[in-house]
This record gives C-alpha cells, sequence and structure tokens, in this order.
C-alpha cells in the first residue's frame, strides 16, 4: 500500500512491473500494461471485461491495486515500488496478506503467459 504520506512524486509508478500502481484519481483497468482482452476470469472466479474501469483507489496519492500487484514476485527479489520511494511510504498492508503462490499465480494472471 501507499500511506499518506506519499509526496506525488511518481518515482514508483514506472517501477512497477505489473502497472498496479496509479496516479491518485486515475481509474484503473486489469488490460493497463498487459496483453489481456475481452473477458477474462479473475482469481476470484469473477468474470469481468480486461478494458472495464474501476475506481481510484485514491483520490489524493498514488495507490497500489490489490487486484494486480505481485510484490514483484517473478520479477525482482523486492518490491521496486519500495526501493525507490524517496520517504519510505510504499509499505505490507496490515490489513492485506496473500501467500507466495498466490503472488506468483497473479503473474501468470495478470501477463496472460
Amino acid at each position: 500500500m501507499i500511506t499518506d504520506e506519499c509526496i506525488n512524486c511518481g518515482a514508483c509508478e514506472p517501477e512497477c512491473p505489473n502497472n498496479a500502481i496509479y496516479e491518485g484519481g486515475a481509474e484503473w483497468k486489469y488490460s493497463d500494461g498487459t496483453t489481456l482482452k475481452g473477458m477474462i476470469k479473475t482469481l476470484d472466479g469473477d468474470d469481468v471485461e480486461a478494458d472495464h474501469s474501476f475506481e481510484p483507489g485514491d483520490m489524493d496519492v498514488y495507490y497500489i491495486t490489490h487486484d494486480k500487484c505481485t510484490e514483484c514476485e517473478g520479477f525482482h527479489d523486492e518490491p521496486q515500488c519500495a526501493a525507490v520511494c524517496p520517504v519510505d511510504c510504499c509499505v505490507d498492508d496490515p490489513d492485506y496478506r496473500e501467500s507466495k503462490d498466490s503472488e506468483q499465480r497473479k503473474v501468470f494472471f495478470t501477463f496472460d503467459l
């Protein structure tokens, strides 16, 4: 998650291999930065259009959508957003925990490998 201490510098956004980071107020889509098209099935089993726009996760600061974030599993040894954040506001979300297995499934799901 990105905390309210975010200074909106945008350093994290281009570092995300999953395109899971968005500017405050920006809607997000599963198709953003992926090869996903048409109807897809989410990991929760829901059918959704890949180009469907979802509400912003935050209106004021950058945010990470959990549905696309893999904590860089399969890409890097550590989350790159946290590595480049100048104010250390990219942190683990205590209300959202998942296993490495589910993160790895997201890698395959998000990029349709």
